[in-house]
């Protein structure tokens, strides 16, 4: 895969190589483990593939415009919180802000050359993603149901973080425990600087306050703003009763598209193991850094008064939300009402998990945060 990335952009210097320890650990154990079908197996090849010639594309845009990473990322905005929990929302409302500039689904892995700011939803890379949109909302609209993205919607960081092979990204697509034990103890701080060439890359066009969402960043907040150390960080919450189950549909689903043999059970044990570490390493930062060093984002508020909530959001870091983004953050929410790509029905036993367990697991989490229980 590293000689096929390389052939194909014609470059062979990769920037930071402890990026290896990452790729190494994931092809081992996918080999190993992952029970991959043939085409499971060459899509997660071409993916990696993939991935690393846009690395390459990376450290050669920095080769040749040297001013590239001498421009800041200034006060960057991350959303962050237990998947299912209201980020997406959170961060499709901030990105109607003119303003603001959020990593776009298409760009993150088809970075070079970089957009302008006129072409955020034209370039052709972006119609061609749209595109691979539209068809799988066709064969499997069961995904759209549960988490729907367009190609020039705000997407996670994790797709930057995929390009160091050390991201959640696939822990989701595969169960390949080996590489999931090692990721959930990495070190993340090569993989935020990575992080930070990339949107360097992207902004040589097409500024903005880069407003960004990944739920995972919730288990590496020292390494965040080691990196960024002006971040502005928001951590939505929601039921963990309900986010658990919903988030374990979502890893079903997503991992039937490359394996025949899924796992339920596990994939709730590691879930709810893995959410229990996220709250708990948050915890651990403020305690560290002091509890305002996190601004709370409650589901229950967001989605009575979206706008309200962001505006509130806004006054906590002392900016000002424009009239005009306030409008159209309305117009998203008047056009999007919730369940407009389909339902989503799942259940906790299916995951060897009940209400009554997480409940009992997550008893800190609803008293601290004040978390109102929805069931």
């Amino acid at each position: 895969m590293l000689s096929a990335a390389s052939e194909r952009t014609e470059l062979d210097d990769y920037g930071d190589a402890s990026f290896l320890e990452g790729l190494t650990t994931l092809v081992d154990a996918i080999n190993s483990e992952a029970g991959f079908t043939a085409a499971g197996e060459r899509r997660v090849e071409e993916f990696i593939t993939h991935s690393l010639a846009n690395r390459l594309d990376i450290e050669h845009f920095h080769k040749t415009h040297p001013g590239a990473s001498e421009r800041g990322v200034k006060k960057p905005l991350f959303v962050f919180g237990l998947p299912r929990s209201g980020t997406t929302l959170a961060i499709n409302l901030l990105n109607e802000d003119p303003a603001r500039r959020c990593l776009l689904r298409w760009e993150a892995n088809n970075s070079v050359p970089p957009p302008t700011t006129q072409t955020l939803t034209t370039d052709p890379r972006c119609i061609r993603e749209q595109a691979l949109v539209d068809a799988s909302v066709q064969h499997a609209p069961h995904i759209s149901a549960i988490h729907h993205e367009n190609a020039h919607s705000p997407t996670e960081c994790q797709f930057i973080m995929s390009q160091n092979f050390c991201a959640q990204y696939y822990e989701a697509i595969a169960a390949v425990p080996t590489y999931r034990a090692w990721w959930l103890q990495a070190d993340y701080l090569p993989t935020f600087k990575y992080h930070k060439r990339l949107l360097q890359v992207l902004q040589w066009q097409a500024p903005g306050r880069w407003t960004l969402k990944n739920p995972w960043h919730a288990l590496y907040l020292d390494d965040l703003t080691a990196v960024y150390p002006d971040a502005q960080l928001v951590m939505t919450h929601r039921d963990p009763v309900k986010v658990i189950g919903s988030f374990c549909s979502l890893i079903k689903n997503v991992r039937a598209m490359f394996s025949d043999d899924i796992d339920t059970l596990a994939i709730g044990s590691d879930i709810i193991n893995t959410f229990e570490q996220m709250y708990q390493r948050t915890i651990d930062y403020r305690e560290r850094n002091g509890w305002d060093s996190v601004y709370d984002l409650h589901y229950e508020n967001l989605t009575k008064d979206p706008v309200g909530e962001i505006h509130r959001l806004y006054a906590h870091f002392d900016e000002p939300c424009t009239p005009d983004a306030g409008r159209a953050m309305q117009r998203y929410i008047d056009g999007n009402p919730k369940g407009k790509h389909g339902g989503h029905t799942y259940s906790l036993e299916e995951y060897g998990l009940d209400k009554q367990t997480i409940e009992r697991r997550f008893l800190e989490y609803y008293a601290r945060f004040n978390v109102s229980k929805e069931s």
